[in-house]
């Protein structure tokens, strides 16, 4: 009998197939996956962005599936004149945007640097697929960059030994988490990173981290899922206040800044609008997703603004990517000096963004 795989195995003894094991199917049988499954979506053709239309690179929609079925929608930005194999690169970010917004502003200016870029939106939002709209989840979000890495992997255009990721915000957390998962990962950015897990389980700078305050928060959560279920509808949590109330604390300030205005609204983006459902975050409460990260082994940058008030989170994950790897000589924790949160998502009109530096990293990585 061919063995498996030590969780093949416990799969099947768990299924009550443990009296044999039948080979998996042929490729060509497996019409489950084939690309024509994908859903239809109704993609944007005009150029729709915050940011201008860069003429070094060429722009077209893509998309790719997930493994669970979920079509997702990227912009897919090429160098021009380009030639051979190229390195690549997936962006996503910041939780609650779309493609149009930050995750296009990196992928365009690293397309401008010589790597194959896509920008896409995760599951449940922006033109991708996945129905309800507006949910999250730790383990489909992290699939949605493996997706990505699917697609990169297959395209005719690219090396897939030469693929990195970059996580902006609350998918900075997120592209550590892919990196401690998949190895064809070489190279992660995370980019002024927001943990999910614990800003959802411990409230901001930890303000909530007791068991009483996350009781209250899950009655809170499931007496809305009651109502929801009653209703038919999903209850939306409402995206960046609006009006900006006068005390409202300087990081609220700071997301209305780029949010609410010209320089980064979007009609399809969350947080520019009605925001994530009110559950649709709930499964971050309890399921902390940097369990493993100091078994990466590629190489990891982390960057951050010195003034924002997200920084302790890409101080902590790095010190615990650290804690114990013995993989950490490609491993870098940049502090960069006087900005906030916001400017790691177009510059903050002061070229905060380190592009150079990115582009250092990834040539370094994606050999």
């Amino acid at each position: 009998m061919k063995l498996l795989p030590v969780l093949g195995l416990s799969l099947l003894l768990c299924s009550g197939f443990a009296a044999g094991y039948a080979a998996p199917q042929h490729a060509a049988e497996r019409t489950d996956v084939n690309m024509a499954y994908e859903e239809k979506l109704n993609l944007t053709n005009e150029w729709d962005k915050t940011f201008a239309q860069s003429n070094k690179v060429t722009h077209s929609k893509v998309t790719f599936h997930n493994r669970y079925g979920i079509t997702l929608a990227a912009d897919m930005y090429v160098p021009k004149n380009a030639k051979g194999k190229l390195p690549a690169i997936a962006v996503s970010g910041p939780f609650g945007a779309v493609k149009e917004q930050a995750a296009g502003f990196y992928a365009q200016t690293m397309a401008e640097r010589g790597f194959l870029t896509i920008a896409f939106d995760p599951s449940f939002t922006g033109e991708s697929g996945g129905r309800p709209r507006y949910m999250a989840s730790p383990d489909i979000n992290t699939e949605d960059f493996q997706a990505a890495v699917d697609f990169l992997s297959t395209n005719e255009l690219v090396d897939p030994n030469r693929i990195g990721i970059i996580g902006i915000c609350g998918w900075g957390g997120m592209a550590l988490n892919t990196a401690a998962l998949d190895t064809r990962v070489k190279a992660t950015v995370a980019s002024t990173m927001y943990d999910m897990a614990r800003v959802n389980a411990n409230g901001y700078f930890d303000s909530e981290n007791t068991e009483e305050a996350r009781h209250a928060k899950r009655v809170a959560l499931n007496a809305q899922r009651t109502a929801d279920y009653k209703s038919g509808t999903y209850a939306l949590g409402g995206g960046v206040v609006d009006p900006l109330p006068a005390d409202a604390p300087f990081f609220v300030k700071d997301y209305y800044d780029y949010y609410k205005t010209e320089r980064g609204y979007h009609p399809r983006s969350l947080n520019s609008n009605g925001g994530w459902n009110v559950t649709g975050t709930m499964s971050f409460l309890n399921q902390p997703i940097l369990a493993y990260s100091n078994e990466i082994r590629s190489a990891v940058l982390i960057m951050h603004g010195e003034k924002a008030h997200s920084v302790y989170f890409s101080r902590d994950a790095y010190k615990n990517m650290i804690n114990g790897n013995p993989y950490t000589d490609n491993k870098e924790l940049l502090i960069i000096p006087n900005a906030v949160h916001t400017d790691l998502y177009d510059g903050g009109g002061k070229n905060a963004i380190p592009f150079d530096k990115l582009a250092s990293f990834f040539n370094t990585y994606l050999k």
